[in-house]
């Protein structure tokens, strides 16, 4: 990774961090604003197929559900899941519906 992209990452890390973790309406504006979701997709798009399997989690909602699990001590994708569908604020950071079940990770 590049050094000016690390910083970046560093810096959000450290932002949120320092806020106590994840208060999602804050959290959603500040990735958001900083082009979160477009930043993970670069990183990751080289270890994405095209074609093979079932569709994928975008990178950025994968790291979304990766930043609850960490802030809230959660060590399992499917824990991470169950708390993701059970809160209506981390259902509004990873961009869920009402109507949708939140995604998985695995």
């Amino acid at each position: 990774m590049q050094t000016q992209e690390r910083k970046r990452v560093d810096e959000l890390k450290n932002e949120i961090a320092v806020a106590g973790g994840v208060d999602t309406v804050r959290d959603r504006r500040m990735l958001d604003e900083r082009g979160f979701d477009e930043f993970v997709e670069r990183q990751c798009g080289r270890f994405y197929a095209q074609r093979m399997g079932r569709p994928s989690l975008a990178p950025g909602r994968y790291f979304r559900l990766l930043l609850i699990g960490y802030f809230e001590g959660i060590d399992s994708e499917r824990g991470i899941a169950w708390r993701a569908a059970d809160s209506l604020a981390l259902r509004s950071f990873l961009g869920v519906g009402l109507n949708q079940m939140p995604p998985c990770g695995g």
